[in-house]
This record gives structure tokens, C-alpha cells and sequence, in this order.
């Protein structure tokens, strides 16, 4: 089954990086054989309103199951990826984190150097094994998975990635 997916990016630096991974279904067969289907922003969020912005990423989001983080160099400290995030949480979507900085940029042929871990920076509160304790705070991190879409062969393994983190979340 196709899941809908949400990316979660920095534009302006990763852009080429996130087209290798956010392209891949077009050499295996379309969407429905990729395991996955694009539920993006692409270049419509061209906008500084940042109200404007919120309600493009809240619309985005519905219907998706998974949001991907791709993590490139600056990620993590980019402010409408951790509104993303943090709106995925909400949701509760599955979600899985890929760097991406190994992978060649289309142009200058260079990789970049590898970012910060995004989720480092949510403390998530799960339910406490016992009941008269409290519950326990686990950063996100030790929670979501990541993975490197060169070295963990992500062409090979999306769906697979996609899958785990939909079914992890109950979806």
C-alpha cells in the first residue's frame, strides 16, 4: 500500500540533494510501485507570510501518514522544519529522519558535511511501565529512526523505511 508522505526540508541549501530522494519513484514504476506517494510543498511555499505558511503546511500535512525529515547540513536549525515536526507529532505521523549529505549534488558533484540529528530536539513523555510512577521523557531521537539514504542504500529501502515508521505509529 502507498503511504502519503510529507517531506520535511531546507530548500534553498539541500534542494538537489532532496530531489534524488523525493524523485526516486520515477525509476521504479510511479508511486503506487515506490511505495509512497509525495504530499509536499515543493516550490508552492514560495511565501514570507508566515501565517500563510503555517496554513499551506497544516493543508500538507492531512492525509499523510509519515513525514520524512531529510537532513542536510543546516536542517535541524531551520524554524518551519521544526514547525513540521512538531505539527507531525500532533498528527501522529510515523517519523524517520534520512541524511542526506552523502549524496552528490547534481551540479557541483560535492557532498556536504553531515548535520545535526533534528529529533535531539523533542523530549517526547511515554507512559510510565508502572503506575505510581510518572512518565518518562525519551528524546525523540532515541525514538524515531534515522538513516543515511547512500550508505543505508535508501533507493533500495524507502518503502521499507516508510513502512516501519507508518506501522510504528498505529497508521
Amino acid at each position: 500500500m502507498a503511504r502519503c508522505v510529507f517531506f520535511s526540508f531546507h530548500y534553498q541549501r539541500d534542494i538537489f540533494r532532496v530531489n534524488t530522494v523525493r524523485n526516486h519513484f520515477l525509476t521504479k514504476g510511479g508511486y503506487s510501485i515506490s511505495g509512497y506517494q509525495d504530499r509536499s510543498l515543493w516550490e508552492k511555499a514560495k511565501t514570507s507570510n508566515p501565517l500563510a505558511l503555517k496554513r499551506m503546511i497544516n493543508r500538507a500535512l492531512e492525509g499523510t501518514t509519515v513525514t520524512v525529515v531529510l537532513i542536510g547540513a543546516e536542517t535541524a536549525d531551520r524554524p518551519w522544519v521544526k514547525y513540521e515536526i512538531e505539527k507531525s507529532l500532533e498528527r501522529g505521523n510515523g517519523l524517520l529522519g534520512i541524511y542526506i549529505y552523502n549524496i552528490r549534488h547534481a551540479v557541483t558533484k560535492q557532498t556536504d558535511f553531515k548535520g545535526k540529528n533534528p529529533f535531539d530536539r523533542y523530549a517526547i513523555a511515554q507512559p510510565s511501565p508502572s503506575l505510581h510512577t510518572v512518565d518518562v521523557q525519551r528524546m525523540a531521537s532515541n525514538l524515531y529512526p534515522t538513516y543515511d539514504w547512500v550508505l543505508d542504500r535508501g533507493y533500495n529501502n524507502f518503502s521499507m523505511w516508510v513502512e516501519k515508521a507508518a506501522k510504528a505509529a498505529g497508521k
